[in-house]
């Protein structure tokens, strides 16, 4: 008799911390803000921007779907691109109940469908998520590169000193830390404390490397590509839905996609409230910059937030849903097949 790996406290707890994660960060969003102005913002809102916005987070689901097709091919795994799309679409919706739960869910519902091992597929799940904080850090760079003005107005705002020296200064300090960690990265892993760090960190750079092993490296880099240019157009798109973003340039997305993504990052439940937080201070920080108020922008930003998030929810459920009947008809057409050879 196999024994219950799951604890059902422990799922509850989770839930309800992730769900007090999300309350906080909701209350600590609205916090003196008058909430009629935002459902007037709302209300007059053109949200054929926003049906426009979700085809690119769709698309994002199925370019998604075929790159780890592609990344599954060294080990020998051929599956289709249907259940692939609908093992993906099942773990974000697992998300939206456990925060972080979904790679695993993606990973056992592969296996219910094309009996690729878990330990496999999660394999190539955390390689994803180390290619997706690369392209991240790429959109980081653009942000600074075209939206520095944003960062000097926040400083100055706040009554700081602003000096692009300092970022150079720290840069130059993280080149030279790194430089002298694997020069003596050998030392340091005889330390108890430190081999666990440094295996960690190895464990990225093997993930990060292994891309190169792949078969088709174009098409993966196409699909990347493919991925995150949707997901900046499912949000750059939302702003042409009000009429006080109707006029942000192309580089003012760079800044919403990194800031949004932040937002989502924290483990509240369906980044509710932690991302509204995010669009809050990132539009503060884009009106101040433009010479606007900064009380205006926060409005906005949450006005933006209350749009663009149950949108990113809703593709999220609508998809997460049908994927349990799809996986569930291919689960049956294996048993079938296995069946009927037997």
């Amino acid at each position: 008799m196999e024994k219950k790996s799951k604890n059902p406290l422990k799922s509850i707890l989770t839930i309800v911390i992730s769900l007090a994660f999300a309350g906080f960060f909701l209350w600590f969003a609205l916090k003196g803000l008058d909430f009629k102005v935002i459902q007037k913002s709302l209300a007059k809102a053109n949200y054929w921007w926003v049906l426009f916005a979700a085809c690119f987070g769709i698309a994002a689901y199925w370019f998604r779907a075929i790159r780890w097709n592609l990344m599954l091919e060294p080990m020998g795994h051929h599956i289709s691109n249907s259940n692939s799309l609908w093992s993906i679409s099942f773990g974000y919706l697992m998300n939206l109940t456990i925060p972080r739960s979904g790679e695993v869910a993606r990973a056992t519902a592969l296996y219910g469908v094309e009996r690729i091992p878990v330990d496999q597929s999660f394999g190539t799940i955390i390689l994803e998520r180390v290619v997706d904080l690369v392209c991240m850090l790429c959109f980081l760079g653009l942000t600074l590169i075209f939206k520095g003005d944003v960062v000097s107005s926040v400083y100055e705002s706040s009554g700081a000193d602003f000096n692009p020296n300092k970022i150079f200064f720290i840069i130059g300090i993280l080149l030279l830390g790194a430089v002298l960690f694997f020069m003596f990265k050998k030392r340091l892993a005889n330390v108890p404390v430190l081999d666990k760090i440094i295996k960690f960190i190895d464990g990225i750079l093997d993930g990060l490397t292994s891309v190169f092993k792949l078969k088709q490296k174009g098409k993966f880099i196409l699909y990347t590509l493919g991925i995150w240019v949707s997901y900046y157009f499912a949000a750059y798109l939302v702003c042409f839905a009000l009429p006080e973003t109707s006029d942000f340039t192309f580089d003012d997305g760079f800044l919403i996609l990194v800031v949004g993504t932040f937002g989502m990052i924290i483990p509240a439940s369906g980044g509710i409230g932690a991302f509204n937080l995010a669009m809050k201070y990132g539009f503060m920080a884009l009106f101040i910059s433009m010479g606007k108020s900064g009380e205006l922008g926060a409005e906005v930003g949450l006005t933006y937030s209350f749009i663009s998030l149950p949108l990113q929810i809703c593709i999220m459920l609508v998809m997460g849903l049908i994927s349990i009947p799809m996986l569930a008809k291919a689960r049956n057409n294996i048993v079938a097949e296995k069946e009927f050879t037997e």
